[in-house]
């Protein structure tokens, strides 16, 4: 004979493993089809200093990790960036690396002169500039560099250019990739010889604690912002990783600013979920003695 007790047991086991198969499910479509497939723009105001008052409210858009052939990440949402670009009233565009795939589970890989000629169109526009990232550097750098370069892309290894962005005179300082590149930070600051404000881009951003405080900021990407984040307890795929340290968003260390793009493709597993492809639109002011490093 089933005691009550037994029943309640049977019911809660029953309908616990609906909930767990609902949940799983749920994951499994946002993770793998939804989200990946997605584009948000997210508006971020960074307080900086070492800032001009004629660059205060530059705005630039920031994309990296491209990773073009990750799954539901092909040449259509390359289209569908660029598109959000040229129509964003940002006025310039940094890549902070990974444009290529080395593997992802069902991805397929596109080579960098096609993903660089779908770029032209935002180039003939306005300003882009790029770093490499450690993908591309696995699937021939040079080749990459050139690919990019030939649509108009300005890729700096460890260089630094001067550039005019309206009323706004800075220096954007491009530094090699911490594991593929020399990463050489000296001679990539070697040119910025005034007073105009620096921004530098990287694709690692545990390149962070390096940079000098001549950057008034330090762009980034790789981490995708681990791929997958649940509420509460964040990103478990960065969980005790180097790569952990800076998941996305913007931080502040010793009076240095750092802001990490989550990203737009996937790499090793085809899933992002609560980590949306992003483009990230940055406006950039002076700080403020009494007001916040960053907001959305």
């Amino acid at each position: 004979m089933t005691t009550p007790a037994r029943r309640r047991w049977r019911w809660r086991r029953r309908w616990g493993a609906r909930i767990l198969a609902l949940l799983v499910l749920v994951f499994v479509v946002k993770g793998c089809v939804i989200e990946p497939g997605s584009l948000v723009e997210r508006d971020y105001t960074l307080q900086l200093p070492n800032w001009s008052p004629r660059c205060d409210g530059l705005r630039v858009d920031v994309v990296s990790d491209l990773h073009i052939g990750s799954p539901r990440n092909g040449l259509d949402q390359l289209d569908r960036l660029v598109a959000r670009l040229l129509a964003s009233d940002a006025q310039a565009v940094l890549m902070a690396g990974d444009y290529v795939i080395l593997s992802v589970f069902l991805g397929t890989y596109v080579p960098a002169d096609v993903v660089a000629h779908r770029l032209r169109p935002l180039t003939a526009r306005k300003p882009v500039y790029a770093v490499l990232g450690n993908h591309d550097w696995w699937k021939d750098g040079p080749r990459v560099r050139a690919s990019l370069e030939a649509a108009g892309v300005v890729v700096l290894e460890d260089q630094a250019h001067a550039l005019e962005l309206g009323r706004c005179s800075l220096w954007l300082v491009g530094v090699g990739d911490l594991w593929e590149a020399p990463h050489d930070i000296g001679r990539a600051f070697s040119a910025v010889n005034d007073a105009r404000p620096a921004i530098a881009i990287t694709h690692n951003p545990n390149l962070f604690p390096r940079m000098p405080a001549r950057a008034s900021l330090v762009v980034a990407g790789h981490t995708h912002g681990g791929q997958i984040a649940f509420p509460v307890v964040g990103a478990p795929g960065l969980w005790n990783q180097p790569d952990g340290r800076y998941p996305r968003g913007a931080f502040v260390e010793g009076g240095r600013h750092l802001f990490v793009t989550p990203g737009i493709g996937t790499s090793i597993l085809p899933i992002r979920f609560g980590v949306p492809p992003e483009v990230s639109r940055l406006t950039l002011r002076g700080a403020s003695p009494h007001g916040p490093a960053s907001t959305r």
